[in-house]
């Protein structure tokens, strides 16, 4: 392995890992298209930079993207407090509208310069390790290592200091209210962390694989866990692994590296959405198929509790007219039968069944609900 292919991997991670930590508050607010219009309307900041010093290379233009991210909120914001358009119908006005205007001004303005619009949206990891970061006569490794690694310190600085208000205002905004914090200003600085990350981030990566290492990671862990702690540490391993899987995927098939990245996110969310343990697919199937053999139980001593002592208790209670008198499968019978004597709600004497205890006191319990 080269020095440039482990940094190549080293920046994917970093970025990952710093997209997620932002990311996993997106999630939990619902606000994970907010991602994808900062990711898009900061092609408009860069190009407006651009005009304003005239070289690409210069930290301004993060500056005026870092800037006009931040406005897309703020717009966003705008149109939906006026009541007249929903969250996502907002983000969908603003961002394209932003978006198109960096486009065209780079068609008409800068046509010759390399803002390149494919390179913005997909990205160019191959290239990173050659962009490289020196002064003092140190060769401080590639630039985008360099720069999303005090991005990352600052996402997790701020994570750290401002926890408590992040926890409370993403759960229960009425009650941070009631401590005294200021929702509204807790998410613009979440905002920010957001635009500061996609900015550092897209001119690696692209605009796609932001979006995709700031969502896909954070709502697969989603699935896998109830503790804020452990979502921040599993969507930032999810993503990692994610980066570090796309890039010999991509290595495998000579394909885009920021694409095969993206794409192993969205394979990581999958495997997630089918097997985790509480909240997947399967276990769903899972718990809907036991649900269904339970509440068959609970029918099964209903229907000999509501003729147990009667007369017809003798014809009701035998195994073979249950498909008559409870419109049930011979098969599907026999198997309830079998699962009620294991739980011990009834046992059997030939034919007939006979309640237990336990039995007689389910049916009575459900009938009392």
């Amino acid at each position: 392995m080269t020095s440039g292919q482990v940094e190549i991997q080293l920046i994917a991670v970093v970025v990952a890992v710093a997209c997620a930590l932002p990311g996993t508050f997106l999630v939990l607010r619902r606000l994970a298209l907010v991602s994808d219009a900062i990711s898009h309307s900061i092609l408009l900041g860069i190009v407006l930079g651009f005009f304003v010093v005239g070289n690409v290379n210069s930290p301004l233009l993060l500056a005026g993207a870092a800037l006009v991210g931040l406005a897309t909120v703020v717009l966003v914001q705008l149109l939906q407090h006026t009541g007249l358009v929903r969250e996502d119908a907002a983000i969908g006005l603003v961002f394209p509208a932003l978006f198109s205007i960096g486009v065209i001004l780079i068609a008409r303005y800068a046509d010759g310069v390399h803002l390149d619009i494919d390179a913005v949206l997909l990205g160019e990891l191959a290239f990173a390790p050659f962009d490289r970061l020196e002064f003092w006569g140190w060769d401080w490794g590639p630039t985008a290592l360099v720069v999303m690694s005090v991005i990352l310190a600052i996402n997790v600085a701020a994570i750290a200091i401002f926890w408590k208000e992040l926890k409370l205002s993403t759960f229960d905004s009425a009650f941070a209210i009631a401590l005294g914090f200021a929702p509204a200003a807790v998410q613009y600085a979440l905002m920010s962390l957001v635009s500061l990350t996609a900015v550092g981030a897209f001119d690696a990566v692209g605009s796609i694989l932001v979006v995709a290492l700031m969502i896909a990671p954070p709502a697969a862990a989603y699935l896998l866990t109830d503790s804020l702690v452990r979502l921040l540490l599993l969507a930032a391993g999810i993503g990692a692994g994610s980066a570090l899987a796309g890039y010999w995927l991509a290595f495998a098939l000579d394909a885009s590296i920021a694409g095969a990245m993206a794409t192993m996110t969205g394979v990581a969310f999958g495997l997630a959405w089918l097997f985790a343990p509480g909240r997947g697919l399967l276990a769903a199937v899972r718990r809907r198929a036991r649900q269904k053999l339970e509440f068959a139980q609970t029918m099964l001593t209903i229907h000999l509790a509501n003729h147990e002592g009667k007369p017809e208790a003798a014809e009701e209670s035998r195994i073979e007219h249950l498909d008559r008198h409870l419109r049930w499968a011979p098969d599907f019978a026999q198997r309830i039968v079998r699962l009620a004597e294991r739980r011990g709600l009834v046992r059997t004497t030939g034919q007939q069944l006979e309640l237990t205890q336990a039995g007689r006191e389910l049916a009575a319990d459900a009938l009392a609900r």
